[in-house]
């Protein structure tokens, strides 16, 4: 069995999909491309158009994760992009949640915030500097659409999760492989270029182009393709593990050829990859999490299972963790 180096048990979870739906047909009038057109190039048939902003759409989330247990001793905003620059998130997602005084603070690693925040959260656990730790992760895709770029427009979607993690004693649970690479080559395939100091609102050339989403889909799944099927290698090579001994892989959910390349090319059965873009589309750092809340829901974990956790980020990064729950 493999060692696990950082202990914890999730002890809660919750999950917020807005009400309203936007099927890719309902998409196609907006921009000018088919239904079919859509669904083949993202693989989304529809996603959830959020009317609440990122920190109620966490709160409801965490409200869910946390449950009838005992506050956090640590709050973890694990999202994509902020509601604002200042202050961070994680306090206005506290201010939600009606708690007070209580440290906060944001990972941000695009869409793998949350397996980034997962490790940090697990390695502080050990420390006993709190026993009790909430990540949220919430994002709302659709505000950043640039309908001109049809097919990266098509696959975003809004969503919300939270985990609440606990410390164990159980030496059997928690992380076990922990990985992340990042390659620079990539950093201008995907990008929102304003909103920082880049690009200012007092710059003359600023956009409105400039704060919106932008991604050269084809060139970042030819980048990241090769690089995630050797992370992938790496990981099961380093724990002595067979893909047959994965029970569960959770990637983030990028598009649906990226979601099946796992299958395809990384060697999973088809049937242990959850795959939830075709409802939900990509939402963003919520992706992972939503999908891991998802598949708890669906009765799809028990104890025991090792869960694999994947994907890439803007960057262009990958990270991928091994869990046994």
């Amino acid at each position: 069995m493999s060692k696990v180096i950082s202990c914890f048990k999730i002890t809660g979870y919750g999950s917020y999909l807005p009400p309203n739906i936007q099927t890719s047909k309902d998409l196609s009038k907006i921009i000018d491309k088919t239904e079919d057109w859509i669904i083949n190039h993202t693989g989304v048939y529809e996603r959830r158009v959020s009317d609440i902003d990122v920190d109620q759409m966490g709160a409801i989330a965490a409200k869910e994760a946390i449950g009838n247990k005992e506050k956090p001793d640590l709050i973890i905003n694990a999202s994509g992009v902020p509601k604002q620059t200042l202050p961070d998130t994680s306090v206005f997602i506290q201010k939600e949640l009606g708690f007070n005084s209580i440290p906060s603070f944001s990972i941000h690693s695009t869409c793998l915030s949350f397996i980034v925040a997962l490790n940090s959260a697990a390695a502080l656990l050990q420390t006993n500097l709190y026993k009790k730790i909430l990540i949220v992760s919430s994002d709302r895709g659709t505000r950043g659409r640039n309908f001109d770029e049809p097919e990266s427009s098509s696959l975003l979607g809004d969503a919300a999760a939270a985990i609440y993690l606990e410390k164990s004693n159980d030496k059997n649970n928690g992380i076990i492989s922990y990985n992340m690479n990042t390659y620079p080559d990539g950093a201008l395939l995907t990008e929102v270029r304003g909103g920082g100091t880049h690009l200012h609102p007092q710059d003359t050339g600023t956009k409105k182009s400039d704060n919106l989403f932008s991604m050269n889909g084809p060139q970042v799944y030819r980048m990241a393709r090769k690089k995630v099927y050797d992370l992938i290698k790496k990981d099961l090579e380093k724990n002595n593990l067979e893909t047959t001994d994965i029970n569960l892989v959770i990637p983030h959910q990028a598009s649906g050829m990226a979601v099946k390349a796992y299958s395809k090319y990384g060697g999973f059965n088809v049937n242990n990859v959850v795959d939830i873009i075709d409802k939900t589309g990509n939402c963003v750092a919520a992706s992972i999490p939503l999908a891991l809340v998802l598949a708890y829901k669906d009765n799809r974990i028990k104890q025991g299972d090792l869960l694999y956790l994947v994907g890439t980020g803007a960057g262009l990064s990958i990270a991928s963790c091994i869990i046994r729950i």
